[in-house]
């Protein structure tokens, strides 16, 4: 098959093609805090309950025969739930923007930015210019090709134990006993857990949560605040970049999530989530964020259309 219909094809989510890759349970980013674990909202008006398909388990990954409609129906599975989750990111990155432009905050409005700043690690005046520089820099989204490519490399295409018993996408640890699942091959005298979610949604915001306020990530936050003030799009094979920490493999790690960015042609992905929350109002984020249907979150046929040159 020539490189340009191999492109064609990947183009197309749902026949999307994709590398194997093996679960690996992250070293140097155990997050070994107690307070939040879950990616929990703190209390916003503007945020819409979540739809109810949020806490929908995981299918069955393991019932496909063949390893494209696997992974087509794995990626087709886990975009909605992307969108779902940083489109309230971008809800309440909204809200924060229009308290860092008040002369004066309500008590109510100290207390939103006290519980993001305890959910997210920042230590800072409460109401100060630090404060909300540094909640700007953490309260943020994840570009949906790297969700997508970690996820599918950590949980062996949610075929894993850790996803299937647990909801858990991304191999996140936990500290307290009964929190989640004991490895088997955990070492002596070791006493996390891998965590427990109550539906794959919740592992995708913890996710986000630990890559949004872990010290371990910083270089990934660097990177995407530079992108921001540069007004460049966030892209997932930049900030893999700032992943170093997240397997005991290091670079060999990040190299990998690239390459399942690449040959599944991924960012595509983040091409449409920019697309589909470009220049969109407050209202218009509350409308996506509470989208009845997993569905309505999948891109748009009329958007694959596409006509690559043959190479």
């Amino acid at each position: 098959m020539s490189a340009g219909k191999r492109a064609a094809m990947l183009m197309v989510p749902l026949i999307a093609f994709a590398i194997g890759g093996g679960f690996y349970t992250p070293q140097a980013s155990v997050d070994r805090g107690n307070s939040d674990n879950s990616g929990s909202e703190p209390a916003l008006s503007s945020l819409p309950p979540l739809p109810h398909w949020a806490n929908d388990d995981l299918p069955d990954f393991s019932q496909y025969v063949d390893t494209t409609e696997k992974k087509a129906a794995f990626f087709s599975f886990l975009y909605p739930r992307i969108v779902l989750a940083n489109s309230r990111i971008l809800i309440e990155r909204d809200y924060l923007d229009s308290l860092s432009d008040k002369a004066t905050l309500t008590s109510k409005e100290y207390n939103w930015l006290a519980q993001q700043s305890e959910r997210l690690r920042v230590d800072a005046k409460p109401g100060s210019e630090e404060q909300f520089s540094l909640l700007r820099k953490r309260l943020d989204v994840i570009p949906p090709s790297l969700i997508l490519a970690q996820a599918a490399n950590e949980s062996a295409w949610g075929t894993s134990r850790f996803a299937t018993e647990g909801n858990n996408l991304f191999g996140q640890w936990c500290f307290s006993k009964g929190c989640g699942l004991v490895p088997l091959g955990r070492a002596e005298g070791a006493s996390h857990e891998v965590a427990k979610f109550s539906s794959p949604y919740r592992s995708v915001r913890a996710y986000i949560q630990n890559l949004n306020r872990h010290p371990t990530y910083q270089l990934l936050r660097d990177v995407r605040l530079k992108d921001r003030r540069n007004d460049t799009p966030l892209s997932g094979l930049e900030l893999a970049e700032g992943l170093l920490g997240y397997s005991e493999r290091g670079e060999e790690y990040i190299e990998e999530i690239r390459a399942m960015i690449h040959y599944n042609n991924l960012e595509f992905y983040d091409d449409n989530f920019r697309s589909v929350v470009s220049n969109l109002d407050p209202g218009s984020l509350e409308q996506l964020a509470s989208t009845d249907a997993p569905n309505g979150l999948l891109p748009r046929q009329s958007s694959l259309n596409t006509d690559p040159a043959e190479g």
